[in-house]
């Protein structure tokens, strides 16, 4: 039992931190400057999959018979300050900035993912495999955003 509520604590942790993403990635597409809305798409997608992982990780935390956070999004931490500077870096309409905004974000649901998935957690071995496919994704996504930072003039 205590091995499913660690679980059940862990994926709701995550729900929230894709719901920050979420959030942060449909802010950022919202608001660029019309010579970077090639942008728009690459945002749009990422808040899109982070919507997707959290109701894929409120249909585990229901199958493990937990009680899932539905629309929480966390009101502290790395993830949700990282993307209050996006917003701020906005008012500057700099690309490269907003794209190392942009990864800044995604290193923390990075660490957040790592975290999760540390031995110490103990999580279920049904849990394991939906985190690492979520994970190497946002990997993915990362270093996209990283190499149009790289590229960014």
């Amino acid at each position: 039992m205590e091995t499913i509520e660690k679980s059940v604590e862990v994926l709701n942790d995550l729900i929230e931190i894709n719901n920050d993403r979420a959030e942060g990635f449909g802010k950022a597409a919202q608001d660029l400057d019309p010579t970077d809305m090639d942008l728009q798409g690459i945002f749009l997608n990422c808040s899109l999959e982070s919507k997707q992982f959290a109701e894929q990780l409120r249909d585990e935390i229901n199958q493990l018979g937990g009680h899932a956070d539905i629309n929480d999004t966390s009101s502290s931490g790395a993830l949700h300050r990282a993307w209050i500077d996006v917003k701020a870096t906005f008012t500057g309409h700099d690309r490269k900035a907003i794209l190392a905004e942009c990864e800044r974000g995604e290193d923390a649901i990075k660490k957040a993912y790592r975290d999760a998935l540390s031995p110490e957690n103990d999580l279920s071995a049904e849990v394991m495999p939906l985190l690492l496919r979520q994970q190497q994704s946002i990997q993915a996504s990362h270093d996209r955003i990283k190499s149009l930072r790289d590229s960014a003039s």
